[in-house]
C-alpha cells in the first residue's frame, strides 16, 4: 500500500505536497519522494528511504521549486526495502514522466518481458511501478508527434487500462505540461480530486485520500471514477474524460477495515461511518453467539479499532475504556518485514494498563487479525496484566487469502486464517472466545452510504478476485515471493551487498 499526491497550483508546491505525505503517512513507512517541476528551475527531486520527517530536510525542500509536483509514500509490496525502488520514477523520453503508483500489476511480468523485448524500453528495478510508467511512456511516445493534448494523453491512458492488469491509482507528472491522474477500470485503489481558489484561478490536487485534501485547504471535489483519467494543465485547465472501456466499481474493502484514515472520504463512503457500523454488526453477532457474555470492559486494540470497540461497547452496554497505551514513534506491525521484528514490536508499541485489566473479563476488539502475531502478544500482554478471561473479537471477516492489488498481505500459508476453523485460531492466538465479523455484515457496514457500489473487492476474505486474471499458478508464484524465508533471503542478499560496497 502507498500513498500518492499530485497538486497544480498558482504557488509553490513544495510544502503543499510536504504537508500532504505527513497526514498519508500511514499508507507507506518505506521510503518518501517528491518531485516538481518550474519553468525557470527545471525538474527538481528528492527521494529515499525513510519517514517523511526524515527525508526532507530544508536544503532538500529549498531546492523543490515549483508550482506543479507528484509526491509519493511508500512500504514494499514485494518484499524488501530499496532505496532504488523509491518513487517517484522517471522516464525521460517523451517529454519526462514521473510517476508515483499506489498498488499492484498482476500481470507486471508478462509486461515487463514486452517492453523489453517489443517496446525496447530498459527497466532498472523489479517495481511493477516502473512498468506502469514504461507503458504510459510508450503509449503517449506512440500518439504524440509534438505537443501532448488532453485527447491524446486520454488515449494513451486508455491503452494502458488496455494491457495493465490489476488495481491501481496513479499521478503521473508531465515535464512541462501538467499532471495526469487515473485509476483502475475497477477502481480498486482510492483516488480522490480537489481544488481551491488561489490567486484568480483554481489550484488543484489528486491525492490517495481526502484527508490530504483538508489538512491544504482544498474542497473535495469528488472521486476519480473507476478507468477515468484527469489531466490537468500547468495553467490550472482540468480536463477528464472516462474510459472506453468496461468498467465496474468493486473498491477494496479493507481500506475501511484498515488502511484509510477514519476521517477520510473514499468513493462517497465515511471511513469513520463504516468503522462505527462495523461496531454495530459485530456487536449483533456478539449478542447471538455469546448472549449470556460475562465481558465487563471493551478494551480496543490502539488505533484503527477504537470507533468499532466504541459501538461494541454501547450496543453491548458494558464500560469502554483505553486499557493500552502505545507508542506512537513505532510504525505499524501489519507492514514491518519479518516475523520476529513485528512480534518484538509489539511490546515495544503497546504497553498495558494493569488497574483496567486486574480480574476482569474483557473484550479485546482489533480491526483485523492477519498473522496472528499481533493478537497473540497482546492477549499475552492483558493476562500478564492480570486479566481474568480474555475474549477477542475482529471487526473483520478471517483474512484466508493474499491480497493481490497492492496490499502487501503474507504468504496464504502465513495467513492464521487460512485452512483453519475459528477454533483452531482461537486456540493459537490464546483467547477465551474468538468472534469474526461475518463478510455480509462487513459489506452492509461499508455500502451503507452509498448503494450505487454494488460490490466490493473482498479478496482477502473470499478468495473471489475481482479482476479475474488471478490464477492458482500466480498466487504460488506470490507465495514464493511473499513468505518471510524469501524476504530474509532477500535482505541478506542486500546486506551482503552493501557490505562489499563498503569495503
Amino acid at each position: 500500500m502507498c500513498g500518492v499526491v499530485g497538486i497544480v497550483s498558482a504557488k509553490p508546491v513544495n510544502q503543499a505536497l510536504y504537508n500532504a505525505l505527513t497526514v498519508l503517512q500511514h499508507r507507506g513507512q518505506d521510503a518518501a519522494g517528491i518531485v516538481t517541476w518550474s519553468a525557470d528551475y527545471g525538474l527538481k527531486a528528492r527521494k529515499s528511504n525513510g519517514l517523511v520527517r526524515d527525508v526532507f530536510r530544508h536544503r532538500h525542500m529549498v531546492n523543490l521549486r515549483g508550482n506543479v509536483g507528484v509526491g509519493h509514500v511508500r512500504y514494499p509490496t514485494a518484499g524488501g526495502s530499496r532505496s532504488a525502488e523509491a518513487q517517484p520514477f522517471y522516464v525521460n523520453s517523451p517529454y519526462g514522466i514521473c510517476l508515483a503508483h499506489n498498488g499492484n500489476l498482476t500481470n507486471h511480468d508478462e509486461l515487463a518481458e514486452l517492453l523489453i523485448r517489443e517496446d525496447r524500453r530498459h527497466l532498472s528495478t523489479n517495481s511493477d511501478s516502473e512498468v506502469l510508467l514504461n507503458v504510459l511512456a510508450h503509449e503517449l511516445q506512440r500518439r504524440v508527434d509534438d505537443h501532448p493534448t488532453p485527447a491524446t494523453i486520454f488515449d494513451a491512458v486508455d491503452a494502458v487500462h488496455k494491457r495493465c492488469k490489476g488495481g491501481y491509482a496513479v499521478v503521473a507528472m508531465i515535464v512541462g505540461f501538467g499532471i495526469v491522474a487515473f485509476r483502475d477500470p475497477n477502481g480498486i485503489r482510492p483516488l480522490v480530486i480537489g481544488e481551491r481558489d488561489s490567486n484568480g484561478r483554481k489550484d488543484y490536487i489528486v491525492a490517495s485520500e481526502s484527508v490530504a485534501l483538508d489538512v491544504l485547504q482544498f474542497s473535495r471535489l469528488r472521486d476519480v471514477n473507476p478507468g477515468e483519467c484527469v489531466f490537468i494543465e500547468n495553467s490550472g485547465a482540468l480536463h477528464c474524460r472516462e474510459f472506453d472501456g468496461p468498467t465496474m466499481h468493486t473498491p477494496c474493502i479493507f481500506e475501511y477495515v484498515y488502511f484509510a484514515r477514519p476521517d477520510s472520504i473514499l468513493d462517497n463512503l465515511s471511513v469513520y461511518k463504516a468503522r462505527l457500523r462495523m461496531g454495530e454488526q459485530l456487536a449483533g453477532k456478539i449478542v447471538r453467539e455469546f448472549p449470556d457474555h460475562d465481558i465487563d470492559v471493551v478494551i480496543p486494540i490502539p488505533d484503527t479499532s477504537r470507533t468499532a470497540a466504541l459501538q461494541v461497547a454501547y450496543h453491548l452496554g458494558v464500560k469502554y475504556r483505553e486499557g493500552f497505551i502505545k507508542n506512537r514513534y513505532i510504525g505499524r506491525t501489519f507492514i514491518m518485514p519479518g516475523q520476529a521484528e513485528r512480534a518484538q514490536s509489539v511490546r515495544r508499541k503497546l504497553n498495558a494498563i494493569d488497574l483496567e485489566f486486574r480480574n476482569k473479563n474483557v473484550l479485546l476488539v482489533d480491526d483485523s487479525i492477519v498473522r496472528g502475531t499481533t493478537s497473540q502478544q497482546i492477549i499475552k500482554l492483558a493476562r500478564e496484566a492480570g486479566a481474568n478471561k480474555v475474549y477477542f473479537a475482529s471487526a473483520a471477516p478471517p483474512v484466508r487469502y493474499p491480497n493481490v492489488y497492492g496490499i502487501d498481505m503474507p504468504a496464504a500459508s502465513e495467513l492464521i486464517a487460512n485452512g483453519r476453523s475459528v477454533e483452531e485460531i482461537e486456540e493459537i492466538i490464546g483467547a477465551d472466545r474468538l468472534i469474526y465479523q461475518d463478510l455480509h455484515g462487513l459489506i452492509r457496514s461499508v455500502r451503507h452510504g452509498n448503494s450505487s457500489i454494488r460490490e466490493f473487492d473482498t479478496s482477502c476474505f473470499s478468495g473471489e478476485y475481482v479482476t479475474g486474471d488471478v490464477t492458482e499458478e500466480y498466487l504460488n508464484e506470490l507465495e514464493m515471493r511473499r513468505n518471510d524465508a524469501a524476504k530474509k533471503s532477500r535482505k541478506t542478499k542486500k546486506n551482503r551487498a552493501s557490505n562489499v560496497v563498503a569495503l
